[in-house]
This record gives C-alpha cells, structure tokens and sequence, in this order.
C-alpha cells in the first residue's frame, strides 16, 4: 500500500497554495497529484474530456514592467511543468478510465443528463486565476492572451509553483465541466458530485496503482 494524504484544496489560488504547503510540510508528502473540474478554452473539448496537465500558467499575474506577462517572480517561468513521469503514468491511468470504465462508472442518467459522449483525453496547458468564467467573451480574451491553454480553473499553477519551490514532483488532471462561458453555473454541483468525483476516484485509483507497480 501507499500511504496516502487525500484533501480539499479549497477554492482559488491562495486556498489551494495553503492546502498544498500543509501537505508538504506536515505531512511530509513526495508527490502530488491535484484533480478537480475546469472550463473548456480550446473549442475542441466538449463537457467530459479530460485534461493532464503538461504545463500551468497564472492568468491574472501580470507584473509588468518589472517582471514578463505571467512570469512568477523569482521563480523566473511562467509556465511551471509537470513531472514527467508521474505524468505518464497519469496518462495511462486517464486513457484506461476512458477505454475500460467509463460506461459502467458514469450512470446512463449522467450521461443523458449532461450529453456525455465517449470522453477524450488531452496533454496540454493549463490556464489558473481566481476567476471563474462565465462568459464566452472573457473566455475569448483569454485564449487571445494563451493561446495554447486547453482550459481554465483556480487552484493548479499556484499548486504547482509552491511544490516547485519545495522540490515535489506534481501531476494534476481536470474533467471539462462547461465552456467557460454563460451557461457554467447551471447544474455546477450536480456536475461536480455525479460525474467528476467519480472520474477522479477512478483515475486516481488507478494512477496509484501504477505509480505503486513502476516504485516496485
């Protein structure tokens, strides 16, 4: 067995900052991985794909001119990168919830109710601020100001930026919940407890299973 932290970051980038240094520093955790909803930015992700984070960028940092659009101070990046083989291996665990659990843990009600095909799997940006889009045209602001991100969410690149300051490996994982735009709010809960819970639980539990057969 692994031992394992499990815990609520709480909402925005403070909150989840705190959460994550209280892992390291109490708990003495050796890697993290974060999971939770996000807004779709790209125009190819529908409502259920899922996202592995290769990079986390902050969109509402912005020093200039002392410091570049982005870039975290000191730290000197803007965009902070995952670990790489922990992302792998987070990979592989989301491609097989796609492939092989997928249709049994997502009730078909779910699946009606919020029109839930077949999911994707995505490798790619990350886009964080304490701001949740609700509408199309500051979603369309954003993909002009990054426009690599896949989608948009309020706790990851400050995750990210403090275990890159103790030295912890991070991987992090979102299920698309909305488009980031007017419609977001509606069913936000219903969402998040009867459709991305399971995800993670899943996903999770498989990472930790391969994470536990590549340590053996």
């Amino acid at each position: 067995d692994i031992p394992t932290v499990m815990v609520f970051s709480r909402w925005g980038k403070v909150a989840a900052a705190v959460t994550a240094t209280e892992l390291i520093t109490r708990f003495g955790v050796t890697h993290l991985l974060f999971t939770g909803v996000a807004g779709a930015v790209d125009p190819r992700l529908r409502i259920g794909d899922i996202v592995v984070g290769e990079s986390l960028v902050q969109h509402d940092l912005d020093a200039r001119p002392i410091f570049k659009q982005f870039e975290v101070p000191l730290l000197r990046q803007t965009r902070l990168t995952t670990d790489l083989r922990d992302r792998e291996t987070l990979w592989q665990a989301a491609l097989h919830f796609v492939q092989q659990q997928f249709s049994t843990v997502i009730s078909s009600e779910a699946k009606e109710e919020f029109a839930l095909a077949q999911p994707a799997v995505y490798l790619g940006e990350i886009a964080t601020g304490d701001q949740f889009f609700t509408s199309s045209m500051a979603a369309a602001g954003l993909r002009a100001r990054l426009p690599n991100a896949l989608c948009v969410e309020m706790e990851g690149a400050a995750v990210a930026q403090v275990c890159a300051e103790y030295g912890v490996p991070m991987t992090v994982f979102r299920t698309i919940s909305d488009s980031a735009n007017e419609h977001a709010p509606i069913n936000f809960s219903h969402f998040t407890k009867n459709v991305a819970a399971r995800y993670s639980h899943a996903i999770v539990e498989n990472w930790l299973t391969r994470f536990r057969s590549s340590d053996s």
